[in-house]
């Protein structure tokens, strides 16, 4: 009897087991995954990837075969998931958010972030919560912001006095310079952020005509090229068990190579700040707070010791570098190039720069939210020329559903920047075509570059949207202004168009956009109580400098109250 009771019960719950592995087998069978090419055994599409370069040409090239917004395409054991509908990317971002909230562990994130120590790139977890709160308070908040609005200005004062030189270069000419647009956009941006974070411009000594030098040239290119090796479809990312072990496609050296080039030109500043601060040996102890390096080396934890590691503070920097120097640069020039080919939209940009600000003065952060044509014509490189094929992947903490398709655990969501961008569903009036007035309201009100609807990706949106908004926005307006302020721009006597050809690699412009820039009446301005325009002189920068640290000082010692009471007020939401 007990035996015949063992083995029923052993039936029962047999049966039970069963039932529940069909029920939750039928229950993810009631939703497939996306359509996309069917994976080799184990290593799934690899091989195509592999074949297929550039990966992501590949790619969107696929879904336009396959007619769809939404694919599965398995490297190794990751589903990878590329969307191209604006609608569809909300229900991510937006309706699942809390889903998506991680980040992939790749070779390139763990070597740009040394072993996961920042924001962006990190995974969620802990060290997530406390870098982002880090951030959010003591980097990007609006106290901070406006602490550094002197050095902004500063760098946007030496932007036009460098273009200004570049005129002089010709100086037969009636017809003015030509202008390496690329280099003074990158370089611009570049500056902003090593003058915020380090409180200098240059590395070393710069060039005569106020340009980069040797050393800003390359750390420049070394964050680029970071930046493009970063989540660039690295066969080690799908198989880890390849990772330091056999290097495929050249990714890791290429990482190694240009992550050594920036931490050559950032440790060594960051090792005598942080002895500076900390009184060690002969060094005089700094007291007055100049930048963020500053602020980072001497935040404190509840007990009174340094809230963050050196490596810490190193990987945050770089990331903050990371972070600031692609999109405005990118969108400038690409919407310089369009405007040069669409003389009108130029024009319309220059009759609004007048009527706004007029000639008496240069262009200022406070004009920004009257510069609504300006910053359309941003909104509309970022819609048609983004920076990057995808936006930085998504993780799904756990199984999930989204526009009927089954997402796995694990799974990498890439929204695609261009195709949401270019997607005729949400642009169908001339989708290919600059036409900045797509972004002009009705009633007139403020344009903005963010896009809470995801049309378009400048800054994402979500938990692990862009915390740096307001800056990012601050450099592509001042940037973008300034140039069109300051100068007329034409195509090359040669050149009776600009070519607008995609990099086959990249998104960027396929030959680095060189125009004709002449000055207008405005620049004999901006010798600030000089003839400055005559020889690159920084003394003004300078004195602007002495000043920025004055205002800097007052400004800080106003912004603490309101930055302790940021910090304790986000720690539950970070």
């Amino acid at each position: 009897m007990e035996n015949s009771t063992s083995f029923l019960s052993t039936l029962l719950f047999l049966a039970i087991a069963l039932f529940y592995v069909h029920f939750l087998k039928s229950k993810k069978s009631l939703y497939p995954l996306p359509p996309g090419p069917k994976p080799w055994p184990i290593v799934g599409n690899l091989p195509e990837m592999l074949k297929n370069k550039p990966t992501f040409r590949w790619i969107h090239e696929l879904m336009k075969e396959m007619n769809t917004d939404i694919a599965c395409i398995r490297f190794g054991k990751v589903h990878v998931i590329p969307v191209t509908c604006p609608e569809i990317s909300r229900e991510f971002l937006r309706k699942q958010d809390a889903l998506f909230v991680s980040r992939p562990m790749s070779m390139s994130t763990e070597m740009t972030t040394k072993g996961y120590l920042s924001t962006v790139l990190v995974p969620y977890g802990e060290q997530w919560k406390k870098m982002r709160r880090i951030v959010s308070t003591h980097v990007v908040s609006p106290a901070k912001h406006k602490w550094f609005h002197a050095k902004r200005v500063e760098e946007a004062d030496h932007l036009v006095r460098y273009v200004y030189q570049q005129c002089k270069n010709v100086p037969e000419s009636s017809t003015g310079g030509l202008v390496k647009v690329r280099v003074a956009a990158q370089q611009y941006c570049g500056n902003v952020i090593r003058k915020m974070v380090f409180n200098k411009r240059f590395f070393g000594e710069g060039s005569k005509d106020g340009g980069p030098g040797l050393e800003e040239e390359e750390h420049v290119n070394a964050l680029f090229k970071v930046l493009a090796y970063i989540f660039s479809f690295c066969v080690s990312d799908y198989v880890p068990c390849l990772r330091g072990v056999v290097d495929l496609d050249g990714h890791e050296k290429v990482m190694k190579e240009n992550i050594g080039i920036i931490d050559k030109f950032h440790d060594p500043i960051i090792e005598e700040r942080i002895l500076q601060w900390r009184n060690h040996g002969l060094m005089i102890k700094k007291e007055v707070h100049e930048d963020l390096l500053d602020d980072l080396i001497t935040l404190k934890d509840g007990d009174g010791n340094p809230l963050l590691s050196k490596e810490e503070i190193k990987a945050q920097i770089t990331e903050i570098m990371l972070a600031t120097v692609d999109n405005p640069s990118n969108a400038v020039e690409w919407a310089l190039a369009e405007m040069i080919n669409q003389p009108e939209i130029l024009e319309k940009a220059i009759e609004e720069l007048d009527r706004v600000v007029g000639k008496e003065r240069l262009v200022e952060e406070s004009d920004f939210s009257q510069l609504n044509y300006i910053k359309a014509c941003a909104r509309e490189a970022f819609r048609l020329h983004p920076i990057a094929p995808f936006n930085v992947p998504h993780v799904s903490i756990s199984d999930t559903t989204v526009a009927n398709y089954f997402i796995p655990k694990g799974s990498h969501v890439l929204l695609s920047r261009f195709g949401v961008g270019r997607n005729p569903k949400a642009w169908p009036d001339e989708t290919l075509k600059f036409k900045p007035e797509r972004h002009l309201k009705e009633d007139g009100s403020e344009v903005v570059l963010t896009e809470n609807d995801l049309k378009f990706i400048s800054f994402s949106t979500g938990r692990r949207g862009c915390l740096g908004v307001t800056l990012g926005t601050s450099m592509t307006v001042m940037l973008f202004a300034r140039l069109l302020q300051g100068f007329t721009w034409t195509a090359p006597p040669n050149d009776p168009k600009i070519d607008l050809s995609e990099a086959e690699d990249c998104l960027a412009l396929a030959k680095p956009l060189i125009a004709v820039a002449k000055p207008r009446c405005i620049c004999g301005m901006v010798g600030m109580g000089g003839d400055a325009m005559g020889d690159f002189d920084d003394s003004d920068d300078e004195e602007a400098a002495k000043a920025g640290q004055q205002d800097t000082g007052k400004a800080a010692s106003e912004a603490k109250p309101q930055e302790e009471g940021a910090h304790k007020s986000d720690g539950g939401n970070a």
